[in-house]
């Protein structure tokens, strides 16, 4: 939900294309930094550079790279050399002990961050969100057009797209055997419907995950559209137009927008930040000694033409205990391609396929096994299922692959894409520049609809 970046210097590359790259961490403050550490990433020494503020945010950090650490097949792999202190960025940008910079912070300052790297000749991999207001948006574009200038990789880390039921979506809602003709639908009926919802409180072995108090400032963490939200606004375009660029220009335009507050009493607070009191810098949002955060978003849009509507929110803690969960239809001619991670699916996201009349079923179902069948080199062991109205597609065990190794798996292609100059796709830049459209832009039009 916070901001991390990865950043490599190409001077430091060699001819030869694949020296060690020396993986160097700035101002951790999310267990997504950590993530990079949670096995050996081939091509990286194995000695790692922290440089940071000293502060809770860094413990925490140290933390999750311990306990990733002991889980992990090579325990002892990674040594560290940490250094903390106010000047931790200058010191950094004057030691250089790598080559490889990995950023994780607070989202207001991913792009100071992300300007820093390319000023110093870096590329730059960064996790979302890279900006959380709509008059960044411009920085943004600065950004990418510095780096295409300069000839330098800024690529955004979208770990979703590693998740096998999102891939498998993509296929099928592409595939028109089984999809049928994408719908344009209409205000009233979009055909693409998503919803993302998260608990602030969570507990591991009976004890409460701490959010840092900042993760409440609005101003530092984003709205939840422009911070979770990233991903979801990224996912349907991702699905519904498969290695095209989109023009955030003439084929995004935004309908209707709404934003609501989780509130809190000083005693939910205390319990999910360990702080006595509210902090001075959400005062402004505290009212009859309660604090309205505004985490919650929903937004109407169309891109090239197609209704799409978004849910993006926060609930304070599950009175079930159920985990984060997310919805994701795609309604075509023939039928509607969902993934469910819900309580049925025991969040784990799960795919299935619902024939939209009962005379297409069989075709469709022959279809969706045919299509399994021909990505069986891919993915193998997929199978349907019927249960009920809906085809399920089952997925193996074998072919799940932990949230943890996502970002090891991002660091991999993005090395990938530093060795083979021209392998980054032409769409990713103007389809990030739509998507932090979306994002940002959605959320100043929920503002500006309450202020009406």
């Amino acid at each position: 939900m916070r901001v991390c970046a990865l950043v490599l210097l190409p001077a430091l590359l060699g001819a030869a294309g694949a020296p060690e790259l020396r993986l160097v961490t700035l101002d951790p403050a999310h267990f997504h930094a950590a993530q990079f550490y949670s096995g050996a990433l081939p091509g990286f020494s194995r000695d790692a550079w922290v440089y940071a503020p000293v502060g809770p945010d860094l413990a925490g950090y140290l933390t999750s790279v311990s306990q990733l650490s002991e889980r992990s097949p090579k325990p002892d792999h990674w040594r560290f050399h940490v250094y903390a202190g106010s000047d931790y960025l200058d010191r950094m940008l004057s030691e250089k002990p790598g080559n490889v910079l990995a950023i994780s912070g607070r989202n207001q300052r991913a792009i100071e961050y992300i300007e820093a790297g390319l000023r110093a000749g870096m590329h730059v991999l960064a996790d979302k969100p890279w900006i959380i207001a709509a008059r960044d948006f411009d920085r943004l574009q600065a950004v990418l057009n510095e780096a295409d200038r300069r000839g330098l990789i800024a690529f955004d880390c979208m770990s979703q797209r590693f998740d096998i039921a999102y891939q498998l979506q993509r296929e099928l809602v592409n595939d028109r055997a089984i999809f049928g003709e994408l719908q344009t639908g209409t205000a009233d009926q979009p055909p693409v419907r998503m919803a993302s919802s998260h608990f602030l409180l969570k507990t591991f072995n009976g004890m409460v995950n701490r959010r840092p108090a900042w993760f409440f400032d609005i101003a530092r963490q984003g709205e939840a559209l422009a911070d979770v939200g990233t991903h979801v606004v990224d996912l349907a375009h991702w699905t519904l137009f498969r290695n095209q660029a989109l023009d955030y220009s003439k084929d995004i335009r935004l309908l209707t927008a709404r934003r609501w507050p989780t509130v809190l009493t000083l005693d939910q607070f205390r319990r999910v930040t360990g702080e006595p009191e509210f902090p001075a810098f959400v005062k402004s949002a505290v009212h009859d000694g309660k604090l309205d955060y505004y985490a919650n978003n929903s937004l109407l849009y169309t891109a090239r033409g197609i209704y799409i509507e978004l849910q993006v929110s926060w609930d304070y803690e599950s009175p079930a205990g159920d985990k984060d969960s997310m919805l994701a239809t795609y309604r075509g001619g023939l039928s509607e391609v969902a993934v469910r991670a819900e309580r049925e699916q025991h969040f784990l996201p799960e795919v299935d396929v619902t024939p939209l009349r009962a005379v297409d079923r069989i075709r469709v179902k022959s279809a969706l096994e045919a299509k399994l069948k021909r990505l069986g080199s891919a993915y193998p062991g997929l199978t349907v299922r019927e249960e009920g109205q809906r085809l399920q597609v089952v997925i193996p065990p074998s072919l799940r692959v932990p949230d943890v190794q996502y970002f090891l798996l991002l660091a991999e292609e993005f090395a990938g894409f530093i060795r083979q100059p021209g392998t980054l796709p032409t769409w990713e830049k103007p389809n990030m520049l739509a998507k932090y459209y979306v994002t940002t832009h959605g959320v100043e039009l929920a503002r500006a609809t309450a202020r009406k």
